[in-house]
């Protein structure tokens, strides 16, 4: 299925199909993250690489809400260029992803949020815990950093970089969450799944009861099968994605 199939009107000149579909992409996952609770009012952000274009990228205009962010009016910017608001874009959002997707050619789009379970888990010295399906995702595939404050200095970047290395999330201590992946679909799914992950450990550790941790066997071995999963028949979510906020509102596809 063609998940862009219902774009409406015609695409803006200048644009080509790669990166209006990338549009969409990136304006449902702002949507998505408004649908499930996880915005910020105007704060936190998404980025997509532009197809094509490596070294641009698109996120959220500063002012708006999520639920205002379409294809048409994400701002498409130069990762290596120094900008702040007067761009129209966030500073620290432009500082963390325009660093990560510097660092990462295999990372096309990264979903950062700023949820109070996600700074909740970023406070306490034990991390991620291997005590849901949820969280087996992220066995031995996830860094954590530690606060510095609000990220606008270009030189945490590298620092950031480092402790992200090849992983597809990362814990940044005391501030939030954040997933990369090739696709939309893939950073948004994994940041659904972290958050789960996260809310399923802090309730099961408030009974004060003996928790058990799954076995490191176990974890790699279903580590490797989600990944399987997201490369096959995971990928039809996204779709389903697409048609539950085409039911809400389509507008994002403009």
């Amino acid at each position: 299925m063609n998940t862009h199939a219902k774009i409406a009107g015609a695409i803006p000149a200048g644009i080509s199909q790669g990166e209006w579909d990338a549009r969409v992409d990136l304006a449902a996952v702002y949507r998505l993250l408004a649908h499930y609770g996880w915005n910020d009012v105007i704060y936190n952000h998404s980025a997509m690489r532009v197809p094509g274009e490596p070294r641009m990228f698109l996120m959220k205009r500063h002012e708006l809400l999520y639920t205002e962010v379409t294809a048409s009016n994400l701002v498409k910017v130069n990762m290596d260029l120094d900008l702040d608001e007067k761009a129209g874009i966030n500073r620290p959002g432009f500082t963390l992803h325009g660093g990560v997707l510097q660092a990462r050619d295999d990372v096309n789009c990264s979903v950062h949020v700023h949820t109070n379970n996600g700074m909740a888990i970023g406070a306490m010295k034990g991390g991620l815990r291997m005590i849901s399906q949820h969280s087996i995702r992220f066995y031995k595939r996830i860094g954590y950093h530690p606060y510095e404050g609000i990220t606008e200095d270009f030189a945490e970047r590298e620092r950031i970089n480092k402790d992200l290395g090849k992983n597809r999330a990362m814990i940044l201590n005391h501030h939030g969450l954040l997933t990369v992946g090739k696709t939309a679909r893939e950073s948004f799914v994994l940041m659904k799944a972290l958050l789960d992950a996260i809310d399923i450990q802090l309730k099961l550790e408030a009974t004060k009861g003996d928790l058990t941790e799954i076995p490191d066997a176990i974890c790699a071995k279903t580590a490797e099968q989600y990944e399987h999963h997201d490369s096959g028949r995971g990928s039809a979510d996204w779709a389903a994605y697409l048609r539950m906020l085409d039911g809400i509102d389509p507008g994002y596809r403009n």
